[in-house]
């Protein structure tokens, strides 16, 4: 089991802001590692971003509150893959919150099997899910008060825009996946995506969502609005703000996560003071 140093508190949240406390920081690097973009014209080899990956992590570690580990980037090597992902995630060894970003949603039994591989087998914190298949397809990852679930409410990408901000009866779909998150969040281990280049609604899904966590990817390379973002994630709410490509790929990933850090806080200090 690689659940994190925070495992022994009793909800994700207490155990989310525990980490956020000890850390001092809400900077939540994303391991979506990338072999044509660590040197495009002769790609690594498997072992060769083994290395890479531990080097981000070990540079990274000072700096972060987590670390999400986006599937996609594991899976695609098969076997071999899934192994790369369980030894980094002992090579993190509990020393940071881990999230296993693989947005899974799917009806009741089989999203039992995808908690049991989440949080038994690969002993993530937290993972990331789809709403659009229903409460149903969210329970069994919420029986879990320790475990947090971040759930899909609006996203970073431009195409989300066609199916999160369309209404229904006058309420927008991801109005009313708040709304439902909030049903649901009995263990208070719910958490939300929401995305850094959506800043027009940012602050209004926290006024409805209290003081849920947020996980707001879409700082960096995607231009998200990370002043607005730390908004969002300060005050009574909490939220974790991912940065991947600009940490990952930058020169020195140690400078980056730390200037991104002390961005970060400074907001924070802007915001409390306003």
């Amino acid at each position: 089991m690689r659940l994190s140093n925070f495992g022994t508190l009793k909800s994700f949240s207490e155990r989310l802001h525990r980490a956020a406390a000890d850390s001092d920081s809400i900077l939540c690097v994303g391991l979506d590692i990338d072999a044509d973009r660590i040197n495009p014209e002769s790609p690594p080899s498997l072992e060769e971003m083994k290395s890479f990956t531990e080097s981000v992590i070990e540079a990274t570690l000072e700096h972060v509150a987590a670390f999400k580990l986006n599937l996609a980037f594991f899976e695609m090597y098969g076997s071999q893959g899934y192994t790369w992902l369980e030894e980094m995630l002992d090579f993190i060894g509990g020393r940071r919150l881990t999230i296993g970003d693989g947005k899974r949603g799917d009806i009741g039994n089989t999203a039992k099997k995808y908690a049991a591989a989440m949080f038994d087998h690969f002993g993530f914190d937290a993972v990331t899910l789809s709403p659009y298949m229903g409460p149903d397809s969210l329970a069994p990852f919420l029986d879990r008060p320790d475990r947090g679930a971040f759930i899909l409410c609006l996203t970073s990408n431009p195409g989300s825009r066609e199916i999160q901000l369309w209404e229904a009866s006058g309420v927008a779909v991801y109005r009313r996946v708040i709304s439902m998150v909030k049903d649901l969040n009995e263990h208070d281990n719910c958490g939300l995506v929401i995305g850094a280049t959506k800043p027009e609604q940012m602050a209004d899904v926290r006024l409805e969502a209290g003081q849920m966590p947020f996980l707001i990817p879409g700082i960096g390379a995607q231009g998200g609005d990370l002043e607005a973002s730390v908004s969002a994630c300060s005050g009574d709410g909490i939220g974790l703000i991912n940065v991947s490509r600009a940490v990952l790929y930058a020169a020195d990933p140690a400078h980056a996560a730390a200037e991104f850090k002390s961005r970060i806080n400074r907001f924070k200090k802007s915001s409390k003071a306003g």
